[in-house]
This record gives structure tokens, sequence and C-alpha cells, in this order.
């Protein structure tokens, strides 16, 4: 029985050297690169870049808005030399556009994506292109060199119905503002102590320091700190509006 024993240890410590050795041919042989998004379509996505040594791990990935690149983050594992058939196993989510009911659909999807060619490894490049396709690149140039591998070259240009979309977005919160701060003046002129007795408590709960130098919401001072306070704010909104009209895409 314990000769049996030491036969099974033996084994054991046999298939263990060969499994730390297979490591480290794998390891040299491979390079640990930085991770960089670019996103030309006009759906945000986030990736994560499975552990070929694990592939239920994650070992890298980002969230990338519409029409722009992400930062640099770790890390993905190349061969240190290209050789046909290295493929790039990612995870993708993208939401589709708001459902009435205020819900954001979410795609999941898995890829096994081709690397391209290249002469040595470098930073990795996952790229989503306009029509959602998902591919990588290897370099470590960035899509506007002129040397740059990838299919579409240049950074992400955003569409037109994408510029307006936000451009839509900063008119209505500008606007927003010119309507509150127009309202305020109005119940300030016409209703002076239910607007300065409402501002009070506002402050009273929020930055009660700035309420010291006066007696009460009926302190006439207090009354002209609005007045000036929501016409200085509706002067600056005002402006600012007219330059996001003027600046429509």
């Amino acid at each position: 029985m314990l000769q049996k024993y030491k036969v099974l240890l033996s084994v054991l410590a046999v298939l263990g050297m060969l499994g730390l050795v297979a490591l480290w041919q794998y390891r040299g042989s491979h390079a640990s690169v930085s991770l960089h998004g670019v996103n030309y379509s006009d759906r945000e996505f986030s990736y994560f870049i499975a552990d070929p040594e694990n592939p239920e791990k994650a070992t890298g990935g980002e969230h990338i808005a519409p029409f722009a690149a992400g930062g640099t983050t770790c890390c993905a594992v190349l061969p240190l030399k290209w050789k046909p058939g290295a493929k790039i196993r990612l995870s993708t989510t993208h939401w589709l556009k708001k459902l009435p009911d205020g819900t954001l659909p979410e795609v999941v999807q898995e890829h096994e994506v081709e690397v391209p060619e290249y002469a040595e490894a470098g930073e990795l490049w996952v790229i989503r292109d306009e029509d959602g396709k998902v591919n990588v690149v290897s370099s470590n140039l960035q899509p506007d060199h002129p040397n740059w591998p990838g299919k579409i070259k240049g950074w992400p240009v955003p569409s037109i119905e994408y510029q307006r979309e936000r451009w839509e977005l900063y008119r209505k919160d500008r606007q927003g503002y010119v309507e509150l701060y127009t309202s305020m003046l109005k119940e300030l002129e016409s209703h002076p102590q239910d607007r300065a007795k409402s501002a009070w408590n506002h402050a009273k709960e929020r930055n009660p320091a700035e309420l010291q130098q006066f007696t009460g919401p009926d302190d006439p001072r207090f009354l002209q700190k609005l007045q000036k306070e929501y016409s200085d704010g509706l002067a600056w909104s005002s402006a600012r509006l007219t330059e996001i009209l003027e600046a429509k895409p």
C-alpha cells in the first residue's frame, strides 16, 4: 500500500512539473499588452477580454461612449510573434434605444475574434464598427497614424444625428434654467414673502452659513440678495442658451 502511495505521489509530481514547464513555455512565448477601445457606432458599449488561461475570468475591459474612444487599461495576452489562427475571446454589451417605459434593452454577445497579422505584439485595440461588428487590431500606433493597420482610419466622428441628439440635451438643460430663473423672478415680484420663505428654508437645509448675515426671510437685504442672484442667473443662462442655439449642428 505504501509503495502504491509513493508511486501516486511520483506521478502527481511529474504531472505538476510538466504543467509548470508548459506554463513557463506559454508565458515565455506570449506578452501581456494594454487594452484600448474605439467605438465608431452610435450605441455605447462595454467589452471584457477573456483570460486565455481561465476563460471564465476577464483580464480587462472598459465602457465606451458612442463615437468615442476609451483610455488605456489592462490587459490582454498575445503571442509575441503572430501565428495564423490567433484569436481573442471577448464579451460585449450594448444597449438599444430607450423604450417607452424608460428601460434600455441590453444585448450581451460572446465573440471569438481573429487577430490580424502583426510583426510583434502591440497594444490590443477592440473596435466596434459603425454597423456594430466587433474586431481587434494589435498595434502600438493610434487610429489617426498614417501606418495604422486597422480597416477604419482615424478617430470616430459623431454622425449629424448623434450631434443633434446631444445638442438637444444641452438645449433643454439650459432652457430649463432660463425658465426657472424667470419663474422665480416673477414670484419674487408678485409674492415676495412666499418666494423669500421658500428660498430661506432651502438655504437653511443646504447651506445655513450663507444666512448668518440676515435676520430672517423678511430681511430686505435677503430680498435684495435673491433679486441679484436670480437676475444674474437668468442673464448667464440666457447667454449660454444663445450660444447653444447658434451652435446647432
